[in-house]
């Protein structure tokens, strides 16, 4: 597991954080200390490594990036973490468009998607 929390490309992705799955990668985001967690087969592996390293869990989500398929559908908002009906998340889904878009945000100053 590792917390990236200064730019990489996407050729870097796919060149060192496929070996779970041959087309996904499992990302958690901390959208308050905007970085992320990577390289794990659970989203809850990423989620407790963030949390030793002092993330707090209300802000930690769950997505998924796909590095190979087009900008649009890059980024999938699913995991079982984001089941949090205290934060009027209740499905997988991340259901809040504001930090959908902050996630959004967080992996575009983070992945640069065009390399």
């Amino acid at each position: 597991m590792k917390i990236i929390d200064s730019r990489i490309s996407r050729n870097e992705l796919t060149d060192n954080y496929l070996g779970y799955f041959k087309t996904m990668i499992k990302v958690v985001v901390d959208v308050q200390k905007d970085i992320l967690a990577i390289d794990a087969e659970l989203h809850s592996d990423l989620e407790a490594y963030l949390l030793e390293n002092g993330s707090e869990q209300e802000n930690l989500w769950g997505i998924n990036l796909y590095p190979f398929k087009d900008k649009n559908d890059f980024i999938e908002y699913t995991s079982l973490i984001n089941i949090r009906p205290h934060q009027d998340n209740f499905s997988m889904e991340v259901e809040n468009l504001e930090i959908r878009k902050r996630i959004t945000g967080i992996i575009d100053n983070l992945v640069e998607y065009e390399s």
